[in-house]
């Protein structure tokens, strides 16, 4: 049986899931927190530059784009339909 959480770097165009927690307590950890990546947080992906990289979200009403690295760090579940 496979884990329900993936990372949010694996999330599809379009698609929808909710932020189960942030890895790491570094600055970086502290910094995404900060823009709202916060457990329970519905997040959902808007579209990946040209080459892959980075990856454009919308979280509590705006946009961020976040490279492999950050999303990567970012843990999510999918929503309940």
């Amino acid at each position: 049986m496979t884990s329900p959480n993936f990372s949010l770097y694996e999330l599809g165009q379009g698609e929808s899931a909710i932020i189960v927690e942030i890895l790491g307590d570094d600055t970086v950890a502290s910094r995404l927190m900060e823009m709202g990546l916060i457990e329970d947080e519905p997040i959902s992906m808007i579209g990946k530059a040209p080459m892959g990289d980075p990856t454009e979200f919308a979280v509590r009403g705006y946009r961020i784009s976040l490279r492999k690295n950050e999303s990567t760090r970012v843990i999510v579940r999918r929503e309940p339909k």
